[in-house]
């Protein structure tokens, strides 16, 4: 791990953003190591920021539904799961009515798109078929410390991750439609330390058999998105780094945030920043540390 705070440090000294945790999932002994790095160079302790991590909320949320609940989920649903039902890619939602929206969308088969509208309308599905909250569905596995923007708790220390109305977006969601909707959504607004996702996804493994899910589905994948995750087609070029088999699974989020897992080598990596601190449109230097502190996480393996 030692090896890997250097090499963040390094690669956060080049960034326009000032915050980084790191977390190594060993799926094959059920544990993880994690580290943090704050204002670019105060290495904590024992990690305690919430970061908002974006789109991560999707499979966090929707695939692991599926997971627990696999008989809701229809062929229209799986649809929606993995961003080929038709809907486009999102927009400015209304505060009252986004649901009826939402609803006035007709699922059917596409091409791949990915969908923040998507999520959002599967959300809706799998309330009205189930009965219960997304979350009621959803967070049987969560640590205590991931959770949903609006029950962050009092005096935590989150990230900046922009501006919005001239003030510094921290502590609360940095999603535009999440923050208006003020309600809990399945397209953004989780936040988590790097202790609380890890431990979080040890805990979705155990409960559920992921690996042994994924790598099954991995033998009829048709598509980019897999089961709710996406998928990596050419690690050459995927953000998860060059070293990860084609038996790979995660998810992006905007803020800079990614998972991936590679149900090969049975290790995950967990990358979480804060890299729209200051801007976003300009990623390079997110790309040049994902793909090097993944690199070097799934080199572990060889």
């Amino acid at each position: 791990m030692q090896e890997l705070v250097t090499l963040g440090l390094e690669l956060l000294k080049k960034q326009h953003f000032d915050s980084l945790a790191v977390g190594v999932l060993n799926f094959s002994k059920g544990t993880y190591s994690c580290f943090e790095i704050l204002h670019q160079a105060v290495v904590s302790p024992k990690p305690y920021a919430y970061f908002d991590l974006a789109s991560l909320t999707k499979p966090l949320t929707l695939a692991s539904t599926k997971l627990k609940h696999p008989e809701l989920f229809d062929e229209k649903l799986n649809l929606l799961l993995n961003h080929q039902a038709g809907l486009p890619m999102g927009g400015r939602l209304p505060n009252k009515g986004w649901r009826e929206e939402l609803e006035k969308y007709d699922i059917k088969k596409s091409e791949t798109l990915y969908s923040d509208y998507s999520a959002l309308r599967l959300q809706i599905e799998l309330e009205r078929k189930s009965g219960k909250s997304l979350k009621e569905l959803c967070s049987y596995y969560w640590d205590k410390e991931l959770c949903f923007w609006t029950g962050l708790p009092e005096g935590m220390y989150s990230p900046q991750t922009g501006f919005r109305a001239g003030r510094a977006i921290s502590g609360t969601v940095h999603d535009p439609n999440c923050f208006n909707l003020n309600t809990f959504t399945s397209h953004a607004g989780l936040f988590s330390t790097i202790d609380g996702l890890c431990q979080s996804l040890i805990s979705l493994n155990k409960q559920t058999n992921l690996l042994e899910v994924m790598t099954k589905a991995f033998t009829s994948r048709e598509s980019r998105f897999l089961e709710g995750w996406d998928t990596v087609e050419d690690p050459s070029k995927s953000l998860a780094g060059p070293k990860v088999s084609l038996k790979t699974f995660g998810h992006l989020g905007f803020t800079g945030t990614s998972i991936w897992i590679d149900c090969e080598k049975k290790l995950g990596s967990v990358i979480l920043t804060n890299a729209t601190q200051n801007y976003w449109y300009e990623r390079s230097g997110l790309s040049e540390l994902r793909r090097g502190l993944g690199e070097s996480i799934f080199s572990l393996a060889d």
